[in-house]
């Protein structure tokens, strides 16, 4: 039985997923001569609890994703309400070495952001083809966590905070 194509326009798919309200986060890690560098990215997920394992998804033609599509160490840092700023600047092109003031390393060697919501350092797991991108598992081997605070949340092109 042949199925009939059907031809989706990826703007108005992008304009429908962006209908799903997510959080944002920086993905850091150091380049191979040890430069910290971060993007922003809301595609992060977890996947299992047992072994912990957590995935993001980098774009195949990102400027950068020779150094984000296989870090031994990396960490995903959920971003509070109040780090707006930072997560335009990471999300620029060109703008992705991380300033001094903006993180701290980790236990694994990877840039955490101080005052995140959560950061999850993560040993790099598995990497997977998935279209356009590349979906990077990780396993969480240390966990920061605050006690207070509203997320950063993106929905239909924008930042948008609770209530």
């Amino acid at each position: 039985m042949a199925e009939d194509k059907v031809e989706i326009d990826t703007r108005e798919l992008r304009n429908a997923l962006g209908r799903f309200a997510t959080g944002v986060c920086i993905i850091s890690t150091v380049t191979e001569s040890g430069e910290p560098v971060g993007m922003t990215a809301n595609s992060f997920s977890s996947v299992s609890l047992d072994p912990p394992l957590v995935l993001w998804s980098l774009q195949n033609n990102s400027e950068v994703f020779d150094v984000f599509a296989r870090p031994r160490y990396f960490a995903i840092n959920v971003l509070a309400r109040e780090h707006h700023e930072h997560s335009g600047r990471y999300a620029r092109k060109g703008d992705h070495v991380l300033h001094p003031e903006h993180f701290v390393p980790g236990k694994s060697g990877a840039p955490v952001v101080p005052e995140a919501l959560v950061t999850f350092e993560c040993e790099l797991y598995a990497t997977h083809e998935g279209g356009d991108h590349l979906i990077i598992v990780g396993k969480v081997i240390n966990m920061h966590t605050r006690d207070d605070g509203d997320p950063l949340l993106f929905y239909s092109g924008n930042y948008h905070s609770l209530a």
